[in-house]
Protein backbone atom coordinates (compact mmCIF):
# COMPACT_ATOMS: atom_id res chain seq x y z
CA UNK A 1 0.00 0.00 0.00
CA UNK A 2 1.42 3.21 -0.78
CA UNK A 3 2.21 5.79 1.93
CA UNK A 4 -1.07 8.64 2.23
CA UNK A 5 0.77 11.88 1.10
CA UNK A 6 -0.85 15.53 1.42
CA UNK A 7 -0.34 18.22 -1.18
CA UNK A 8 -0.68 22.33 -0.87
CA UNK A 9 -1.03 22.75 -4.55
CA UNK A 10 0.53 26.53 -5.71
CA UNK A 11 0.05 28.63 -9.18
CA UNK A 12 -1.74 31.83 -9.56
CA UNK A 13 -3.47 30.68 -12.59
CA UNK A 14 -6.54 29.45 -11.26
CA UNK A 15 -7.27 26.86 -14.70
CA UNK A 16 -3.34 25.44 -13.53
CA UNK A 17 -4.50 24.60 -10.04
CA UNK A 18 -7.50 22.85 -11.19
CA UNK A 19 -5.75 21.18 -13.64
CA UNK A 20 -3.03 19.94 -11.60
CA UNK A 21 -6.03 18.90 -8.56
CA UNK A 22 -7.43 16.82 -11.26
CA UNK A 23 -4.37 14.96 -12.48
CA UNK A 24 -3.39 14.76 -8.53
CA UNK A 25 -6.97 13.33 -7.52
CA UNK A 26 -6.51 10.39 -9.84
CA UNK A 27 -3.65 9.21 -7.70
CA UNK A 28 -3.99 6.46 -4.50
CA UNK A 29 -3.43 7.97 -1.64
CA UNK A 30 -3.17 11.65 -2.56
CA UNK A 31 -5.50 14.37 -1.50
CA UNK A 32 -4.85 18.08 -2.13
CA UNK A 33 -5.43 19.82 1.60
CA UNK A 34 -4.61 23.62 0.17
CA UNK A 35 -4.02 25.94 -2.66
CA UNK A 36 -2.21 29.29 -2.97
CA UNK A 37 -2.26 31.96 -5.69
CA UNK A 38 0.59 33.96 -4.51
CA UNK A 39 3.90 33.66 -2.21
CA UNK A 40 2.07 35.30 0.88
CA UNK A 41 -0.53 32.33 1.19
CA UNK A 42 2.02 30.00 0.66
CA UNK A 43 4.49 31.35 3.29
CA UNK A 44 0.96 31.35 5.81
CA UNK A 45 0.04 27.68 4.47
CA UNK A 46 3.49 26.59 5.31
CA UNK A 47 2.91 27.81 9.38
CA UNK A 48 -0.73 26.64 9.30
CA UNK A 49 -1.24 23.70 7.42
CA UNK A 50 1.17 20.51 7.51
CA UNK A 51 1.36 18.66 4.20
CA UNK A 52 3.84 16.32 2.88
CA UNK A 53 4.54 18.22 -0.03
CA UNK A 54 4.39 21.66 -1.90
CA UNK A 55 4.05 21.97 -5.26
CA UNK A 56 5.33 25.36 -6.60
CA UNK A 57 5.28 27.71 -9.53
CA UNK A 58 8.52 29.59 -8.83
CA UNK A 59 7.23 32.24 -11.40
CA UNK A 60 4.19 33.18 -9.19
CA UNK A 61 3.81 37.07 -7.27
CA UNK A 62 5.22 37.17 -4.51
CA UNK A 63 7.54 34.34 -5.10
CA UNK A 64 11.22 35.77 -4.21
CA UNK A 65 13.27 33.41 -6.42
CA UNK A 66 15.27 30.63 -5.42
CA UNK A 67 15.76 31.85 -1.68
CA UNK A 68 11.93 31.26 -0.90
CA UNK A 69 12.57 27.23 -1.29
CA UNK A 70 14.56 27.75 1.27
CA UNK A 71 12.63 29.67 3.48
CA UNK A 72 9.57 27.25 3.06
CA UNK A 73 11.91 24.26 4.48
CA UNK A 74 12.91 26.38 7.04
CA UNK A 75 9.27 26.87 7.85
CA UNK A 76 8.08 23.55 7.47
CA UNK A 77 11.00 21.10 7.77
CA UNK A 78 8.90 18.23 6.81
CA UNK A 79 7.72 19.40 3.58
CA UNK A 80 8.74 18.61 0.69
CA UNK A 81 9.15 20.96 -2.50
CA UNK A 82 8.48 19.91 -6.00
CA UNK A 83 9.31 22.50 -8.62
CA UNK A 84 6.90 23.56 -11.09
CA UNK A 85 8.02 26.07 -13.32
CA UNK A 86 8.09 27.34 -16.95
CA UNK A 87 11.81 27.82 -16.06
CA UNK A 88 13.99 25.47 -17.91
CA UNK A 89 17.41 26.61 -17.54
CA UNK A 90 19.81 24.10 -16.18
CA UNK A 91 21.24 26.92 -13.56
CA UNK A 92 17.77 27.39 -12.36
CA UNK A 93 17.35 24.03 -11.70
CA UNK A 94 20.95 23.38 -9.75
CA UNK A 95 19.83 26.37 -7.57
CA UNK A 96 16.47 25.18 -6.90
CA UNK A 97 18.17 21.62 -5.74
CA UNK A 98 20.35 23.10 -3.53
CA UNK A 99 18.13 25.93 -2.01
CA UNK A 100 16.15 22.23 -1.01
CA UNK A 101 13.89 21.00 -3.73
CA UNK A 102 13.39 17.23 -3.69
CA UNK A 103 12.23 17.93 -7.38
CA UNK A 104 12.02 20.20 -10.43
CA UNK A 105 9.34 19.48 -13.02
CA UNK A 106 8.58 22.09 -16.30
CA UNK A 107 5.33 23.02 -17.30
CA UNK A 108 5.99 21.81 -21.01
CA UNK A 109 5.98 18.80 -20.03
CA UNK A 110 4.26 15.59 -19.91
CA UNK A 111 1.25 15.57 -17.34
CA UNK A 112 1.94 12.09 -16.47
CA UNK A 113 5.50 12.73 -15.01
CA UNK A 114 3.67 14.76 -12.34
CA UNK A 115 2.23 11.16 -10.59
CA UNK A 116 6.05 10.00 -11.47
CA UNK A 117 7.42 13.21 -9.20
CA UNK A 118 4.72 12.45 -6.83
CA UNK A 119 5.94 8.75 -6.77
CA UNK A 120 9.35 9.20 -6.49
CA UNK A 121 9.11 11.90 -3.46
CA UNK A 122 6.73 9.88 -1.61
CA UNK A 123 9.57 7.16 -1.32
CA UNK A 124 11.91 9.75 -0.41
CA UNK A 125 13.35 10.02 -3.68
CA UNK A 126 13.99 12.74 -5.99
CA UNK A 127 12.90 13.78 -9.09
CA UNK A 128 13.90 15.81 -12.58
CA UNK A 129 11.88 16.18 -15.46
CA UNK A 130 12.72 14.01 -18.37
CA UNK A 131 13.35 17.67 -20.46
CA UNK A 132 15.89 18.60 -17.50
CA UNK A 133 17.74 15.30 -17.66
CA UNK A 134 18.50 16.00 -21.34
CA UNK A 135 19.39 19.27 -21.01
CA UNK A 136 21.97 18.48 -18.29
CA UNK A 137 23.73 15.52 -20.43
CA UNK A 138 24.77 17.94 -22.98
CA UNK A 139 28.15 17.56 -23.30
CA UNK A 140 28.22 21.53 -22.72
CA UNK A 141 26.46 20.82 -19.41
CA UNK A 142 28.59 18.70 -17.85
CA UNK A 143 30.07 20.15 -15.45
CA UNK A 144 26.53 21.12 -14.51
CA UNK A 145 25.63 18.09 -14.40
CA UNK A 146 28.04 16.21 -12.10
CA UNK A 147 26.65 19.18 -9.78
CA UNK A 148 23.53 18.63 -10.24
CA UNK A 149 23.88 14.79 -9.19
CA UNK A 150 25.84 15.56 -6.35
CA UNK A 151 23.50 17.84 -4.83
CA UNK A 152 20.45 14.81 -5.18
CA UNK A 153 22.71 12.57 -3.75
CA UNK A 154 23.35 13.04 0.40
CA UNK A 155 26.89 13.40 1.60
CA UNK A 156 28.19 9.64 3.14
CA UNK A 157 27.85 9.96 7.11
CA UNK A 158 29.54 7.33 9.27
CA UNK A 159 27.11 5.36 11.60
CA UNK A 160 28.36 7.78 14.54
CA UNK A 161 27.22 10.67 12.69
CA UNK A 162 23.77 9.36 11.48
CA UNK A 163 22.90 8.86 15.16
CA UNK A 164 24.00 12.33 16.00
CA UNK A 165 21.93 13.91 12.93
CA UNK A 166 18.98 11.67 14.01
CA UNK A 167 18.88 13.05 17.59
CA UNK A 168 19.78 16.56 16.78
CA UNK A 169 17.11 16.65 14.34
CA UNK A 170 14.84 15.38 16.57
CA UNK A 171 14.89 18.27 19.37
CA UNK A 172 17.51 16.42 21.42
CA UNK A 173 20.12 18.99 23.16
CA UNK A 174 23.37 18.19 23.75
CA UNK A 175 23.24 16.51 27.27
CA UNK A 176 20.24 14.90 25.91
CA UNK A 177 22.60 13.24 23.48
CA UNK A 178 25.06 12.67 25.36
CA UNK A 179 23.04 10.64 28.00
CA UNK A 180 21.39 8.17 24.87
CA UNK A 181 24.86 7.48 23.26
CA UNK A 182 26.63 7.23 26.42
CA UNK A 183 29.12 9.82 25.70
CA UNK A 184 29.53 13.77 27.36
CA UNK A 185 27.86 16.66 26.25
CA UNK A 186 30.94 18.43 25.64
CA UNK A 187 32.10 14.84 22.46
CA UNK A 188 28.14 15.27 22.07
CA UNK A 189 28.49 19.21 21.23
CA UNK A 190 31.48 18.58 19.25
CA UNK A 191 30.23 15.65 17.00
CA UNK A 192 27.26 17.90 16.35
CA UNK A 193 29.66 20.71 15.66
CA UNK A 194 31.88 18.92 13.27
CA UNK A 195 28.73 17.23 11.78
CA UNK A 196 27.22 20.78 10.92
CA UNK A 197 30.27 21.89 8.94
CA UNK A 198 30.50 18.34 7.29
CA UNK A 199 27.18 18.90 5.62
CA UNK A 200 27.02 22.85 5.70
CA UNK A 201 24.19 23.38 8.12
CA UNK A 202 23.81 26.01 10.17
CA UNK A 203 20.97 25.94 12.01
CA UNK A 204 18.73 22.96 13.72
CA UNK A 205 15.76 23.91 11.27
CA UNK A 206 18.92 22.78 8.16
CA UNK A 207 19.30 19.72 10.24
CA UNK A 208 15.86 19.23 10.68
CA UNK A 209 15.23 19.90 6.86
CA UNK A 210 18.46 17.62 5.81
CA UNK A 211 17.08 14.89 7.91
CA UNK A 212 13.94 14.87 6.34
CA UNK A 213 15.47 15.03 3.23
CA UNK A 214 17.37 11.99 3.29
CA UNK A 215 14.54 10.02 5.19
CA UNK A 216 15.15 10.09 9.00
CA UNK A 217 12.33 11.01 11.08
CA UNK A 218 12.17 14.43 13.02
CA UNK A 219 10.33 15.73 15.69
Amino acid sequence: MSKAMTIIVADDHAIVREGLKMLLSTLADVSVVAEAADGEAVLALARSTPADLLVLDLGMPGVTGIQFIADIRELAPRMKVLVLTANIEPRTVRAAIEAGASGYLTKNGDPAELADAVEALRTNESYLAQSIRFAVSDPARQTLHSATEEALSPIPLTRREMQILSLSAQGLTAREIAERLGISPLTARKHRENLMRKLSLHSAAEIAAYAVRIGLPVG
